[in-house]
């Protein structure tokens, strides 16, 4: 019964080293993408802040092709591609709610960066 129950215990043991040599090699086998490729430093400025009357503009030293404003938990309230790009865009939402929302902003020459905004209630 002794042997049984080590035997038992072996397999167990041998079987989760070999899950977990699994995994590591899926995850290594995984294209890496360096994080800081697609991210850009580019020079934009967004007002007002907090934004205030359900419009802000975004202004960049390279031209915007791309906004999208999600929420905190990740939903879409705005998306827009531009056929022609600007450096500087007025944005108008319509009614939003107040709180923190997202601005991911994507450049004509395929970078793109996220800024934070603040929005209060229209009074």
């Amino acid at each position: 019964m002794r042997k049984l129950l080590h035997l038992l215990i072996f397999m167990i043991f041998t079987t989760c080293l070999y899950a977990q040599k699994d995994s590591i090699n899926y995850l290594g086998a995984l294209p890496q993408r360096d994080a800081g490729q697609a991210l850009t430093t580019a020079n934009v400025t967004i007002y007002p802040v907090p934004v205030k009357d359900n419009s802000f503009t975004i202004r960049a030293d390279k031209e915007i092709s791309y906004v999208r404003i999600t929420n905190i938990i990740g939903q879409d309230i705005y998306k827009t591609r531009f056929e022609s790009p600007d450096p500087q865009l007025r944005i108008v939402l319509d009614n939003p709610k107040r709180g923190m929302y997202l601005v991911t902003i994507m450049f004509s020459d395929g970078t793109r960066i996220v800024k934070k905004i603040l929005v209060e209630q229209s009074e």
